[in-house]
């Protein structure tokens, strides 16, 4: 049977205990379960943070070595991201129970579960294959082997700004040609799932998650162009922060490295796709109209 790992919002008591009834079903039909620490221990109950109610039952710690067919998240769009990583790491399937307020991300609602989990056992599923970022930041004056990678970014990597009040600057090279350099809060190079995310709010155009192509959105630029740009998705951006201020560098929200003047940050699209399991029962431009209260004219 299927190894499958589980991710949940520990502060969500819903959230664990429904994971911990997914767990039991997965348990009493062959399955293998494991989860990471932090949510194993909330799980199983072992842990400070564990939630009330019956525990998980056989649920392992997830050691990060065995092969993976599926990964399941309970939650918001943040466990969703978290889940993300794990699942492209072992090139395995994606399967959100959303539980969130947003819920972009998730494919299935709660009371849909099961239902779900039988027709992706049974086999009747369909494969969204989503662009995700791969990127490497390389010291100033550092040689190009000398650069460090980040995890790869579902939603966006973020070129920001550290100090209040004071904007960085950031030349922009795309594949190898120096385009503009920006002086403002930051730069985000978003994936297509993750337009409707920072980049959203920084006036960056919403695009179907499916699409290929990255997009490239400064963050209160001070110029008169602000326009974002939506790159081929066989584009290299490189991202040098000139000037004397430091800035800093995330990944789908969480902060990865400080940088220093003269570093560089070099952003394609990775390798390997997220694969999100879909059922054929979501709309992405409905999804967009409910979020929003588009109503109809």
């Amino acid at each position: 049977m299927s190894t499958v790992v589980v991710f949940v919002h520990t502060g969500r008591e819903d959230a664990v205990d429904l994971s911990r009834t997914v767990a039991r079903w997965l348990a009493a039909r062959g399955h293998r379960v494991v989860a990471a620490p932090a949510d194993h221990a909330v799980m199983t109950g072992t842990g400070a943070a564990a939630a009330q109610g019956p525990a998980a039952g056989p649920v392992e710690v997830d050691d990060g070595t065995s092969p993976v067919e599926l990964v399941v998240s309970f939650g918001g769009d943040g466990t969703m991201l978290r889940a993300s990583r794990r699942a492209v790491e072992a090139d395995a399937h994606l399967v959100g129970v959303n539980l969130g307020r947003l819920g972009y991300l998730a494919e299935v609602e709660p009371d849909g579960w099961e239902d779900a989990l039988r027709r992706y056992f049974a086999g009747r599923y369909g494969i969204d294959e989503r662009l995700l970022v791969a990127a490497e930041v390389r010291d100033a004056g550092a040689p190009p082997d000398a650069a460090r990678p980040l995890p790869p970014a579902l939603n966006e990597v973020v070129i920001e700004k550290q100090a209040n009040g004071r904007t960085i600057l950031l030349s922009v090279a795309i594949d190898g040609a120096h385009f503009t350099t920006y002086v403002a809060d930051g730069v985000i190079l978003a994936t297509p799932t993750g337009s409707t995310a920072y980049s959203l709010s920084a006036r960056g155009p919403i695009v179907a998650p499916t699409h290929r192509a990255l997009l490239l959105t400064a963050v209160s630029p001070h110029s008169l162009f602000d326009r974002s740009l939506v790159l081929e998705p066989s584009s290299t951006v490189e991202l040098t922060l000139v000037g004397d201020r430091v800035a800093g560098v995330a990944v789908d929200g969480e902060q990865q490295a400080d940088l220093e003047p003269g570093a560089v940050v070099r952003l394609t699209a990775a390798d390997r796709p997220a694969r999100f399991v879909t059922f054929g029962d979501r709309d992405f431009h409905q999804i967009l109209k409910a979020k929003f209260g588009l109503n109809d004219r």
